[in-house]
This record gives C-alpha cells, sequence and structure tokens, in this order.
C-alpha cells in the first residue's frame, strides 16, 4: 500500500511538472567549474542558497536536475555531468591517490564514452577538459588551490560552459537519455505495485534528508544478507518492483522530505527520530498545508483550526474564506513515519483515510486534551510535538522523546486509537523524577502533562464512565484518588499562607511522590502539619483559616470513614489512580490561582 500510494502521487507530480522524468534526478550542487571552449578551468562559481535554520542562517547547495546518479556502497562508479571532486577533478582529502586516480579515469571515461557523437559547443568543451586535464598538476592548478578546500567538501559538480549548464544542452540531454535507454536491462517479472510484467529493478533508488540516516541516501527496500534470500533469488528480486515503480516512490519520497512549499515550509515534520511525510491522492499541496497547521497548531493560527472544527461540526464542510479553500473531507490522505536504520529506513507507521475522518480524530484528540490552563497560555490546542516535550527531560542536551513513543502516539491520534501505555507511564516518571530532583521542581505539573493524563484517562480507561473527568476543577467528584489530590493541595496553600516568607520547601516537594502511591501512610502526617500551620493562619486572618477548614470538611465528607469514625485512606493507588491523582491536584491548584488572577 506504501509504495502504490507513493507511486500514484508521484504520476501526480509529474503530470503538474514537479519532479523529473525517468534518467533525471535532482541533486544538491554545491559549485560549478567554468570552463573555456577549449576545456580549459576558468574559475569556479559557488550555488548555494542561504536558509534559516533555528537562530541560525546557513548556506546549503542549490538542487539541480542533473542526470540520474548511480547508487553507490563500494567499488567505482561514475555520474554523468553532476559528481564529486574525486570524479570530476581528481581531488580529494582521503590520503588515497590511487584510488582518486581511478575514480577521475572512470569518470573520463564514461564522459568521453556518451559524448563521443556529440558536438556542440559544450559537449567538445567538456571531451577537450577531461582530455588535457592533468592529475598531477591539478592540486596546484591555481583555480584549485584557491577553492581547495571547498571543492573537496562539496557534495557535487558541475560544469559551465558559455552562460550554461551543461546539463541543460539539448544535444547533451538526447544523448544522455539514449546511453540511459541502452544501459543492461533487469529481469523481467511481474511488478507488485503496478501488477504488469516489466523489469524488475535490482536494487532500489536512496532515499535521501532523513536526520540520523547516512548522508549519502538510505534504502526503504533492500536485501543484504543470506538469511533475507528465498528461491534464489537475491538483491530486491526478493520484492519484485518494477524499474518505473522505483523511480517513482523513491521520487516522490525524495520529494516530500526534501521540498518545501510556497511559503517556505516542507512537507514533513519530525517526532522524536521519526520523519512524517504526508500527501493526498490528488497531489494538491493544499492538503498539506492544512494538515501542518492542525497537527502542530501555532499562537498564531488557533482561531483557524477552531474555525475548521466548528465547520466540520456543521457538516458545512473545511474552508475557511481567505485560509484554506479548495478542500474535500473525501479526499483520501496519507501520512508515513520513517526512522533511519543503518543504510536503511524504518517505517515507524503507515497511515491512511479520508482528510475529513483524520481531522475528527485529532479533534477527539484535542477535545480529550482540553484542560483549564493558566492565563498565561494562549495556545488552546496542543500538537503533538509540544505534547511530547513534555515527556522530556529538560535538563537533557538531548531534547527528543524517546523514539519507541512519538511515532505510536502520533498513529494513535490519526485514527481515534488508545494512546500508548508508554506515553502515560512517561508522564508519571517525568512528575515523580522532577519531584525529587530540587533543580526540576520549575517545571513540576505542567498544563501540558495534566492534558496528556487527562485524555489518557478518558481514552483508555473507564474511569471516565463512572463520572465526567472535566475540563476544570469538579467539586462534586465522588472518586477519592480525585479528591486526595485536591486536598494535597488545599493543604499546600495552607502552608504557603502560614509562611512569613517563601519556603524552600514546601510538602509537595517533599511528600507529593509518596502521598500520590500511598496516601494512608502520608496524609495523616500531613494532617498533623496542618494543624500547626491553621495556628499560623489564624493569627493572620481568621477568615482565611474558616475558608481552609470549610475546604477541607468538604472534601474529607467524601471519604469513607472506619467504625471509629477515621477516615480510611487508601493504603496504595493503581497508575490509574496517581494520575486522578494529579488531576485533581492540577484542577485545584488552578482555581487557586484563577480566584487569585480574579482578585488581581
Amino acid at each position: 500500500m506504501i509504495l502504490q500510494a507513493l507511486v500514484k502521487y508521484y504520476e501526480c507530480l509529474a503530470d503538474a511538472g514537479k519532479v523529473t522524468r525517468p534518467g533525471w534526478c535532482s541533486a544538491k550542487v554545491a559549485a560549478s567549474l567554468n570552463i573555456s571552449q577549449e576545456g580549459e578551468l576558468l574559475g569556479i562559481t559557488p550555488l548555494k542558497n542561504e536558509e534559516t535554520r533555528g537562530k541560525k542562517t546557513i548556506e546549503v547547495p542549490k538542487s539541480k536536475e542533473v542526470p540520474e546518479q548511480v547508487t553507490r556502497s563500494s567499488g567505482v562508479s561514475p555520474n554523468f555531468l553532476c559528481d564529486n571532486s574525486s570524479y570530476i577533478l581528481g581531488i580529494d582529502t582521503k590520503g588515497k591517490p590511487k584510488r582518486t586516480k581511478e575514480c577521475f579515469e572512470a569518470s573520463k571515461e564514461r564522459h568521453l564514452q556518451i559524448l563521443e557523437n556529440v558536438h556542440s559547443g559544450t559537449a567538445e568543451a567538456i571531451k577537450s577538459f577531461y582530455q588535457n586535464w592533468n592529475l598531477d598538476e591539478a592540486e596546484t592548478n591555481q583555480v584549485i588551490s584557491e577553492h581547495f578546500e571547498e571543492l573537496c567538501a562539496a557534495s557535487n559538480l558541475v560544469f559551465y560552459v558559455d552562460g550554461d549548464f551543461a546539463q541543460d544542452d539539448p544535444e547533451i540531454k538526447a544523448a544522455w537519455e539514449e546511453f540511459y535507454c541502452q544501459k543492461e536491462k533487469g529481469k523481467k517479472g511481474i511488478c507488485l505495485v503496478t501488477g504488469e510484467q516489466t523489469e524488475i529493478a535490482r536494487i532500489h533508488g536512496l532515499i535521501k534528508g532523513v536526520p540520523g540516516a547516512q548522508s549519502s541516501g538510505a534504502s526503504l527496500i533492500g536485501f543484504n544478507a543470506p538469511a533475507f534470500l528465498s528461491y534464489g533469488k537475491e538483491q530486491s528480486y526478493n520484492a519484485p518492483v518494477g524499474e518505473q515503480a522505483v523511480y517513482g516512490y523513491t521520487t516522490a519520497l525524495n520529494y516530500l522530505i526534501n521540498t518545501k512549499d510556497l511559503k517556505g515550509y516542507p512537507f514533513r515534520s519530525a517526532l522524536g527520530d521519526t520523519m512524517v511525510v504526508y500527501w493526498s491522492e490528488s497531489g494538491k499541496e493544499e492538503y498539506q498545508n492544512a494538515f501542518a497547521d492542525i497537527s502542530e497548531p501555532t499562537v498564531d493560527n488557533q482561531e483557524i483550526i477552531r474555525s475548521v472544527f466548528d465547520n466540520l461540526e456543521k457538516g458545512e464542510g473545511i474552508d475557511v474564506e481567505g485560509v484554506l479553500s479548495g478542500i474535500s473531507p473525501d479526499e483520501k490522505f496519507y501520512i508515513l513515519g520513517l526512522s533511519p536504520n543503518a543504510a536503511r529506513l524504518s517505517v515507524r507507521f503507515f497511515y491512511e483515510d479520508s482528510f475529513g475522518n483524520i481531522l475528527r480524530h485529532l479533534k477527539e484528540h484535542y477535545d480529550r486534551m482540553e484542560i483549564v490552563r493558566p492565563a498565561m497560555d494562549s495556545i488552546k490546542y496542543l500538537g503533538t510535538w509540544r505534547m511530547l516535550q513534555e515527556i522530556v527531560n529538560k535538563k537533557s542536551k538531548d531534547k527528543k522523546p524517546p523514539d519507541n513513543i512519538g511515532g505510536a502516539a502520533f498513529r494513535a491520534i490519526l485514527s481515534g486509537d488508545r494512546y500508548p501505555e508508554t506515553l502515560y507511564q512517561a508522564v508519571l516518571q517525568r512528575i515523580t523524577a522532577e519531584q525529587d530532583d530540587p533543580d526540576a521542581r520549575i517545571y513540576k505539573i505542567t498544563r501540558g502533562r495534566a492534558a496528556i493524563i487527562k485524555a489518557y484517562l478518558i481514552r483508555n480507561t473507564r474511569l471516565s464512565e463512572k463520572e465526567e473527568i472535566t475540563v476544570g476543577l469538579n467539586e462534586n467528584s465522588k472518586s477519592i484518588p480525585y479528591n486526595l489530590g485536591r486536598m494535597f493541595a488545599v493543604l499546600e496553600h495552607i502552608q504557603e499562607e502560614s509562611a512569613d516568607n517563601k519556603i524552600n520547601s514546601t510538602i509537595k516537594d517533599r511528600f507529593f511522590n509518596s502521598a500520590c502511591a500511598t496516601p494512608a501512610s502520608i496524609f495523616p502526617v500531613l494532617l498533623k502539619l496542618k494543624n500547626s500551620h491553621m495556628k499560623k493562619v489564624e493569627r493572620k486572618n481568621v477568615g482565611i483559616k474558616i475558608n481552609f477548614e470549610k475546604m477541607l470538611t468538604d472534601i474529607q465528607s467524601r471519604f469513607p470513614v472506619t467504625d471509629d469514625q477515621m477516615i480510611a485512606y487508601p493504603r496504595r493507588l493503581s497508575l490509574e489512580e496517581q494520575g486522578m491523582f494529579i488531576l485533581g491536584y492540577y484542577h485545584q491548584t488552578q482555581k487557586r490561582y484563577e480566584k487569585k488572577a480574579e482578585e488581581e
């Protein structure tokens, strides 16, 4: 299904003239070699664009349409018209002069072979260059010596003659296409993608631009060990895919990974080590732009997302005047998650559905994640990336979420499925770890972590069947863990009100984790501490003391009592109940700050 969808997307791109035709590809070119009609090297012209990445502006090589490049793993295999300095100039910094000479000689032979019967000015210049270039004097050449390090570090170099790139010369293009069509044909068989009898690709093209994968590119499909072979079929003949289909899916995938839309945004996003690419069946960019906005909202597009969801609920379609238009809820949409795996790529997940259903699942997720938030927090919809940042150790250098959580969580959101257990456990572990770490207490229980807990409890458990898990404080809740969390928040508030100065270590810093897990052993201790704190509060303001007593009495009235009229605190709370405890604590704390903000 993945390859079929990508090949169909390639056909849409090809019809729109956005991708190269067979025999050609898009490559990153760092510089051009300016040569005269006599083949003399005149100068070097950098071919780079400035791009802003984070806070830095860097120069990156330009993308050029060039003859299709070979897949190199070992040995000497030259490309035509576009290659690195080892092949075109016979220079590098690898310290292997014998192999460098072999690379240049192979490139020379390939160019002279293809251009043998081509007599245009550009073709003659390239032939003269290869025939006259002296390898022994290459490094001392004045033009080379001025740009030596730059040339050796360049990904690709191309030829430039009399104001034109060599690959744009009509006669050279015709010669290359004739050579490409005459190359050695592969075995014939039934293509798994098209179902047609065609030439089967022996090896598949490389996918470039996936972070963590080899810079030269990685394979999506490939076999390199005897254990993977069957019925005597070697390499990619194990999974027979036609040459045209291979070219189609690799071109489409490279386009998605390395191309940006008109606004400068790529058609991909990152979740930990997983790169996510997405496309619509018709190939229209409007769907990709809409999905990017809605799956990862920003401060600026919150109202647009709200309008989209309102239109969906009313059955009025997805269009938002002046922003999103021409979008059908019935359009089929595809989402693919890829991760690096040495020289290959691993498929983390693949999901397809109608665009409308995907947006409905996103809305359901955002509804479950909705929770009362601090006054300074203006973002209503938390995107997946922001959500996953809640399980990252803020003190760690690597701010990526664990590899096994990001992709699984995103797929669950898109499909409306249950959230992965690992996501919920990671949130609890992060809260527990930061309570024990004095330097990390500033993070504590954030809006995002409370939202994840709320969403998990609603979608994955039956707790919501017993009573509604609300956005804000539920003062009528009968849940014992929820009310324990509320009571802990009130006790913390009492302690803070009793102090004359800022407290270095509150009961939350000392007792939160144990109160959340084993309340029966901690709450009696906290209530004894409360008595001394209340005396200090009473000396400051009797009214506040009375208000605290009313709150505690109301909460404690919801707990069961023993025969001697003592509150029967549960000895242990399960992981689900611990989530309710944290939710109760968060709601009660936010209610307190809400009142404070209203008073101010």
